[in-house]
């Protein structure tokens, strides 16, 4: 092991190196099927969310005429 050449004010950081735990961790928890399916349904429903943002927000990210036109009322056409 090599030793750490600048000064470290806490002894027990500069000999970190040779502690190392033997104690494994345990096992994860299977999820159950409720848990799955909820974590999927979620998933879904933002993915959905995103893709409704964008079909609804397309139409006013098209650059295109209709801005450029002035409306006019019907009232005005019969001056």
């Amino acid at each position: 092991m090599f030793r750490r050449r600048e000064a470290v004010p806490f002894a027990f950081v500069a000999e970190a190196d040779h502690f190392r735990s033997n104690v494994t961790p345990p096992p994860r928890e299977r999820l159950s099927a409720s848990q799955i399916v909820g974590r999927t349904l979620l998933g879904l429903t933002v993915v959905a969310g995103l893709a409704g943002s964008l079909v609804f927000g397309m139409p006013s990210l098209q650059s295109g005429d209709s801005g450029t036109r002035q409306q006019q009322s019907e009232a005005s056409d019969n001056r």
